[in-house]
């Protein structure tokens, strides 16, 4: 894509102009270590200060730019120790004030006679006007283009101390020198031309420009579009190019299903529930897949309770009747034990053996044995990946809520099994458009039916004067129906932050339900604090109904299934996302009876009710999570600890539309080019690779 001239793109930045030793470490330090790099620091907003104004023009309340001459300036002491620091401009039309406040640095950079340009809002005293600068340009000249005023002005994420108003002005040095031709950035584009036309991309160039300095609005959402799809559609196509690798594979333990058809037949039929059409459908899908000689890698969605667990147990059963051992991997503890018991439940008719790998439960009780080959399937959590444990014949893993592992961890599993079957779950609601863009190397299927029998969980916000008749509500189904309750807090302890003061905190809120509430009834406490075995005997005790009353953080968002659990509470419902928040009132309305989901929440804030009314209406975890995607983000899909998965840097992944057609861009080049011949394309996507790796 880019030739070399004077200076190539590519080129340190140490080689900018003017910058201080400090400032190149700072940058580089951030990531910024060449010239391509600088122009990829993207603005997250701009200050509109795009009005020229004459002086004898500006009114009162507007954000204005004014151009002149600094005709005065000087500090001003006020009786409390504060500075002002104040100018007069003056152009051909009048003169005006301009007023800082305790910026006296000023002081040493601005002179009288200096050609000057301020912008900032216009504000009135006495029926005299002033000029309060947020931005300013030294002009060699009266015609000389201003970076900070006049324009559309980018404001940058400031780190490490690097101001916007620097980074400003080394991204425009740049983009001068490439206008100069100091730079070379050549005007062929990436893309091929059919692509570039058929979606209306504007230029490379263009897009860089724009996105850094915009002639106006539209400019910047053009530049944002281009860049953004040259984003998705690099995640795209790095998706589809290891799907088409992996096409390439061969299973490593082949499948007979046709042979077993009767066996699979009888194991459906002998549950003691009916596979809804979706599972059916979805079975079919794996079934299909694991007759190949190429290895399943799909991907399985649906929401809370819509029984992905069984089609597992299916496709488990397949691998049990061919020879193979499967595994199955969860994210945490309590989600293995989950599996555990289920599986165990499911298959208590069949002569297959069960295991569980934990970190605090171990099926290798002699520290000699290398192989735990007599298992037929085998549960746990990453310890499954520890080298030191080596299995039979793998011919099927399982990996639930996928998007918790990275690739790498995934990569290990697999060579645990010489490239066995791969199938990967998620109850965390995600729309189609997103999973494929996430996970688009593997094949999607999607259960989106609910067994018969279950309830809509009944979802209502609860106001502060409403709890305490409420509380007597939870009594009374208590006390006449012998059910129980789920209590939900963010926090574990109290926070000192004045912000989190009035989140209910869990042990402190368990103390006083106890205590003033519920003093009748038996309440336990449930956090992630608690050593494993802690959890355990907990989460037994409820599921054996020894407590009413589970108070627990969000360490229940997963994989809890306790059938008498009929009414789930969230306190501090405000701090959850509403995929999260689908995701812990999934725990309850596991049963035949009615449940109920009540949202506590002190705030007052528009916005946020608006959301938990959405979220009170909607059922549906596809359509909850399509709203939180456009009103949040995608934080949710990952956790708190997860945004780095994948890092965007100007692309949306609530913009289904952009999505879908860098998806269609991604699959019409791979159908149509070879990339070898777009070797920018290529560099892209093997540093799109790389990233992904370093992340793992």
């Amino acid at each position: 894509m880019y030739k070399s001239a004077t200076m190539a793109i590519n080129t340190s930045i140490e080689q900018l102009p003017n910058t201080r030793g400090d400032t190149i470490r700072k940058l580089k330090a951030i990531g910024i270590g060449t010239f391509w790099d600088l122009l990829n620091y993207f603005p997250f907003r701009y200050d509109n200060f795009s009005l020229l104004s004459p002086i004898d023009k500006v009114q009162f309340g507007e954000v204005a730019t004014i151009k002149g001459t600094l005709t005065d300036f000087k500090n001003v002491y006020l009786k409390n120790g504060r500075k002002i620091q104040k100018g007069v401009v003056t152009d051909e039309t009048g003169k005006i004030d301009v007023v800082w406040f305790n910026q006296p640095y000023l002081y040493r950079i601005l002179r009288p006679g200096m050609q000057v340009s301020f912008a900032g809002p216009v504000k009135g005293f006495r029926n005299t006007l002033s000029l309060e600068p947020m931005e300013y340009d030294i002009l060699k000249t009266p015609d000389s283009v201003p970076i900070h005023t006049g324009r559309l002005v980018p404001v940058y994420p400031e780190k490490l101390g690097l101001s916007s108003r620097l980074l400003r002005e080394k991204i425009f040095r740049v983009l001068a020198q490439i206008e100069e031709g100091l730079i070379e950035f050549t005007a062929k584009d990436m893309f091929p031309e059919v692509i570039v036309n058929f979606n209306h991309l504007v230029s490379e160039l263009d897009a860089y420009r724009n996105i850094q300095f915009p002639k106006d609005f539209a400019s910047a959402k053009s530049a944002r579009e281009r860049l953004a799809f040259e984003e998705l559609f690099t995640i795209q196509l790095s998706s589809a190019l290891v799907k088409k690798e992996w096409q390439k594979e061969k299973v490593g333990n082949l499948f007979e299903v046709m042979k077993f058809e009767k066996n699979l037949q009888e194991f459906i039929g002998g549950l003691p529930f009916k596979l809804t059409n979706a599972q059916m459908k979805v079975t079919e899908e794996i079934l299909t897949d694991l007759k190949r000689p190429i290895p399943m890698n799909r991907f399985l969605e649906g929401d809370v309770g819509s029984g992905k667990t069984v089609v597992a147990a299916i496709a488990a059963y397949l691998s049990f009747l061919n020879g193979y051992q499967t595994l199955l991997m969860a994210p945490t503890e309590i989600l293995a034990l989950q599996h555990y018991q289920t599986i165990s439940i499911l298959f208590k008719k069949f002569p297959i053996k069960i295991a569980i790998q934990t970190s605090s439960n171990k099926i290798t009780s002699d520290k000699k044995a290398k192989t735990i080959d007599n298992y037929d399937i085998v549960i746990g959590t990453h310890a499954l990946i520890q080298k030191k444990i080596n299995f039979g014949k793998i011919g099927l893993v399982v990996i639930d809520e996928q998007h918790r592992f990275g690739v790498k961890q995934r990569s290990l599993l697999k060579e645990k099994g010489m490239n066995p079957h791969l199938l990967t779950m998620t109850a965390t609601p995600i729309p189609r458009t997103i999973a494929l863009t996430l996970y688009g190397e593997l094949d999607l299927s999607i259960i989106d039916e609910m067994p018969k029998g279950r309830q809509p969980i009944k979802t209502y916000f609860v106001p502060r004067e409403k709890r305490p008749s409420g509380y007597q509500w939870i009594k009374k189904q208590i006390t006449e129906l012998g059910v129980q309750v789920f209590i939900i807090c963010p926090l574990i302890e109290e926070s000192d932050i004045e912000t989190m003061k009035s989140v209910k905190a869990a042990a402190k809120e368990f103390e006083r339900l106890q205590k003033d509430i519920f003093p009748e009834f038996k309440l336990a406490l449930l956090h992630g604090r608690l050593k494993s075995k802690g959890k355990e005997r907990v989460m037994d005790e409820f599921r054996e109904r020894k407590y009413d009353i589970l108070v627990a953080t969000s360490v229940v968002e997963v994989g809890i299934d306790v059938p008498n659990a009929t009414i789930m509470i969230i306190e501090g419902a405000d701090r959850f996302g509403m995929a999260q928040l689908h995701q812990l009132r999934g725990r309850v309305g596991r049963g035949s009876k009615q449940s109920y989901c009540l949202l506590y929440s002190d705030t007052q804030n528009a916005a946020t009710l608006e959301r938990l009314a959405v979220f009170s209406r909607t059922y549906n975890g596809i359509k909850v999570a399509e709203y939180d995607f456009k009103m949040r983000g995608p934080g949710d899909i990952y956790g708190t600890t997860q945004h780095g998965y994948m890092s965007l840097k100007v692309a949306s992944l609530s913009d289904f539309k952009l999505i879908e057609a860098s998806k269609k861009a991604a699959d019409y080049f791979i159908s149509t080019f070879a990339i070898d011949t777009y070797p920018e394309i290529k560099k892209r996507v093997n540093e799109y690779r790389v990233r992904q790796i370093s992340r793992d």
